[in-house]
């Protein structure tokens, strides 16, 4: 049996720890063959494949990034878009494909197994925790990671020139980023995307903490937006699956902030650096126990289905479950950290 492997949507941390999971296991105790297609789905759209074997994912486990790309291609989006997938795993000989990504790359894994019979098995990637049907995706360890650490530096030039410091973290749809590292990290306001934030009552945190002789540190996803306003995007551009170009909301608050209150305030903006580079101890774990059990749902025909960490135990759910709604911080959790706000 020969598995075609794919890495869509953005890198993550722990891409090549699955598919090194994926290749030494199903080689050596399935004597499977694999093939990896380049950039996620526009491999399949456009034939472009390179073998993967033992010796070809062999100290890749530390490694940011994916050794096969990723790309945001829509496959759907193109008129002949199935018929060319098709073409190409028939020209590759290619029996059944192993899906890493998101909402939208498992998207399209779940139209085409549903709709068009193309046996697919998914793993749930995503630095933004937002896919439902799993506890954890894999990449979000690392993403948290960064951002507490910038956090915690934040704080001390904060206070050194007492000052506001808004960070900007990644989170589209979802706060978990901004919880997390906002929690872990000690920070006097949190801002998700799930809860529209009034601009004078984060104000009022602000000068709260400056009464207190200590300099504000704001964390905010950059889908958040204020109760009377809209998102804040860099262009009207949207990529294949319709998503604009957040990023921008950080300044913009800041701006607000300074000429609300008359504190300085200043801006850092995380962005790509929360999902590049090494990934953690956990996201080494998880995508690797994520890759060991989407070979075997292969080995068994269970297509349709995706891997999910349920606790401690990985179980599969269908694909469908996880693209249903997403996954967001539920009001519980906010309220928590809000008694550190101000």
């Amino acid at each position: 049996m020969r598995v075609g492997v794919l890495t869509g949507g953005g890198d993550c941390p722990g891409l090549n720890a699955v598919i090194r999971a994926i290749v030494r296991k199903g080689v050596q105790e399935h004597g499977f063959a694999f093939t990896g297609f380049r950039d996620g789905w526009r491999g399949l759209l456009d034939g472009t494949a390179r073998p993967l074997d033992i010796a070809s994912v062999h100290g890749i486990l530390p490694l940011g990034g994916t050794i096969i790309g990723a790309s945001r291609t829509n496959p759907l989006a193109a008129e002949d878009g199935v018929d060319r997938i098709r073409e190409t795993l028939a020209r590759e000989d290619v029996d059944a494909l192993v899906v890493i990504g998101g909402e939208d790359t498992l998207g399209v894994a779940n139209e085409l197994v549903e709709r068009h019979g193309i046996p697919c098995v998914g793993v749930p990637k995503t630095i933004d925790n937002d896919l439902s049907a799993t506890d954890f995706t894999f990449g979000f360890d690392t993403a948290v990671g960064v951002a507490t650490q910038a956090v915690d530096r934040l704080h001390t030039t904060a206070d050194s020139h007492m000052r506001v410091l808004v960070c900007e973290v990644m989170g589209r749809h979802s706060g978990w980023i901004a919880l997390h590292a906002g929690l872990a990290g000690g920070a006097d306001a949190i801002l998700v995307p799930e809860r529209p934030f009034d601009v004078d009552q984060v104000c009022g945190w602000m000068d709260s903490r400056f009464r207190a002789s200590h300099a504000p540190v704001v964390v905010i996803s950059e889908g958040a937006k204020p109760s009377e306003g809209d998102l804040v995007v860099k262009d009207a551009s949207t990529d294949s699956f319709g998503h604009v170009r957040l990023s921008g909301i950080g300044d913009w608050l800041a701006g607000e902030i300074e000429a609300r209150t008359g504190h300085e305030a200043r801006t850092t903006v995380l962005g790509h650096t929360q999902r590049g580079g090494t990934p953690s101890a956990f996201d080494r774990w998880l995508a690797t126990r994520f890759g060991l059990h989407a070979v075997d749902a292969v080995r068994d025909g269970d297509f349709g289905t995706m891997v999910a960490l349920h606790g401690t135990d990985i179980v599969r759910v269908p694909i469908a479950d996880a693209v249903a709604t997403l996954k967001t911080v539920p009001d519980v959790l906010y309220e928590e950290a809000g008694v550190f706000f101000g």
